[in-house]
C-alpha cells in the first residue's frame, strides 16, 4: 500500500469537501485526512487578508503559531473542526444578514427565497419500508408566499403505502455552504430531522379526517396529510 507521508502529500492539494469525502473510505483514510498540519493550512488560507497565520483574532483571542505546538499539541481533527467551525458561522452570518429584513404587513422575513439560496437549504424525504429498504425523495417544488414556502413532491414511482413503516422529512445544508458553487447532493452535508412519522399501522393509529368514495384522510401529528386512494 501507499506510504502515509506520500498519502499525506496527496490530500494536501484536496480542498477542504474532497478531504471530508475521502475521510469516508475507510479507517486510515479517516486518520489520514484528520491532519492537523492539512486543515490548519486551509483555516489559515481562509482567514480575511489582513490576518496572519502566526496572529489570528479569535472569541478567545488565541495567537496560533505555524510551529510545531499549533499542529502536534492538539488532537487529530482539531483544526478540522476549527475550520468547519469558522465556516459555519461565516454561512449563518450571511443569511441572517438576509432574514433580519421584516415585511411591514406580515412581520415575517420578506428575503427567505435569497436567504435559503444562499444557504443551500433543501428538504428531502425517506419512506422507509418494512423491510428496512429506504427510498430517498429529493428535489421538490419550492413555491414561495408571504408568509408560508410550500414544498411538493412528486412521482409515479413511490412504493406502496401499505409496505412502508415511516417517513421521515428532513432539512439538508451543505456542511461547508459556498456561494461560488451550486451545492452538491454528493458532497458533504448537514442533515437536520425535522419529523417522524410510523405509518406501519395508518388506519388504526391516526385520526380519519374526511373520505369519500375513492378517498380517505388521515391525519398524523405534527401536521402530516395522508391520502389513500381505493
Amino acid at each position: 500500500s501507499m506510504p502515509s507521508e506520500m498519502l499525506l502529500k496527496i490530500f494536501s492539494y484536496l480542498d477542504a469537501a474532497s478531504l471530508l469525502s475521502v475521510g469516508c473510505v475507510n479507517k486510515r483514510f479517516y486518520e489520514l485526512a484528520n491532519d492537523n498540519g492539512i486543515w490548519l493550512k486551509l483555516y489559515s488560507s481562509s482567514l480575511q487578508p489582513k490576518w496572519t497565520i502566526w496572529k489570528m483574532k479569535s472569541k478567545q483571542t488565541e495567537t496560533v503559531s505555524l510551529g510545531c505546538a499549533a499542529v502536534h499539541d492538539k488532537k487529530p481533527g482539531y483544526w478540522k473542526k476549527e475550520y468547519i467551525f469558522k465556516q459555519t458561522s461565516a454561512f449563518k452570518t450571511r443569511v441572517m444578514r438576509l432574514v433580519k429584513f421584516l415585511d411591514p404587513y406580515t412581520g415575517l422575513p420578506c428575503k427567505n427565497k435569497e436567504a435559503m439560496k444562499v444557504s443551500g437549504l433543501n428538504w428531502i424525504m425517506v419512506l422507509k419500508e418494512k423491510s428496512g429498504k429506504e427510498h430517498v425523495i429529493e428535489k421538490p417544488n419550492l413555491s414561495f408566499k408571504d408568509t408560508s414556502v410550500t414544498i411538493l413532491w412528486y412521482g409515479t414511482d413511490w412504493p406502496c403505502l401499505n409496505i412502508l413503516s415511516a417517513l421521515k422529512l428532513f432539512g439538508v445544508t451543505p456542511l461547508l455552504p459556498d456561494q461560488s458553487r451550486t451545492p452538491n447532493k454528493n458532497g458533504p452535508r448537514r442533515f437536520s430531522l425535522i419529523a417522524e412519522y410510523h405509518l406501519a399501522n395508518l388506519t388504526e393509529g391516526s385520526v380519519a379526517i374526511g373520505a369519500d368514495e375513492l378517498v380517505q384522510l388521515f391525519s398524523l401529528s405534527p401536521g402530516l396529510l395522508v391520502g389513500i386512494w381505493k
